[in-house]
């Protein structure tokens, strides 16, 4: 076979696999939660570096930042944006406190109870059996990634929340979609878990 054969084999198969993307497998709300269960199971924290997108309603120019996030049991979740968008959440169940260095603004809010970080992680302690009262979930399987859609009934700040992990039960990205129609991307990378985190990794200060 001559070598401009071959390299025409080789162009073709290129195109065709960028016109057959990966087949979505639709799975149940309680199949995409089990899935998430039992990537977590055992892990009493864990620590990422991510890239964060926030594309705002009212511009039309992402603004992107780099940080690190931390989770621990039961109930505490840490979020840092380097400059130069520098700001830092701290979310402990219910009560989220955003604090942004620059400016010195520091803010407080309380989540509905549905909503709190404690209720979903005692939750999937257990065989996902039913879904939760308070919104609906949608679940499919693309390759090796597990995609979940979390749409609050409530009509609050946030109207859906969607979470995608790898199979192997890593975070892969967490998009976040305010009814103001505010868009925030997170990319999670170097994820590590059980790495031993205390109370004092999660202060604002």
């Amino acid at each position: 076979m001559t070598l401009k054969k071959l390299l025409l084999i080789a162009l073709v198969g290129t195109l065709c696999s960028f016109a057959s993307p990966v087949s979505a497998s639709p799975l149940s709300g309680v199949e995409g939660l089990e899935f998430l269960r039992r990537a977590f199971a055992g892990v009493n924290d864990f620590t990422a570096e991510i890239t964060q997108e926030k594309q705002l309603s009212l511009m039309k120019k992402k603004m992107t930042a780099s940080g690190t996030v931390r989770f621990r049991k039961p109930d505490t979740f840490y979020m840092e944006l380097y400059s130069p968008y520098s700001s830092r959440v701290l979310l402990k169940d219910t009560v989220l406190t955003l604090k942004l260095p620059n400016e010195g603004v520091r803010q407080k809010i309380s989540l509905p109870r549905e909503q709190g970080l404690g209720r979903w992680i005692s939750f999937l302690d257990r065989p996902v059996k039913s879904l939760p009262d308070g919104f609906d979930i949608r679940a499919e399987k693309r390759g090796e990634t597990v995609f979940l859609q979390f749409a609050p009934w409530k009509k609050g700040g946030m109207r859906e929340i969607q979470l995608s992990l790898s199979q192997d039960g890593r975070l892969k990205r967490l998009v976040l979609e305010e009814n103001n129609r505010d868009r925030t991307v997170i990319t999670f990378h170097r994820m590590k878990k059980n790495t031993g985190l205390t109370e004092g990794d999660f202060r604002l200060e």
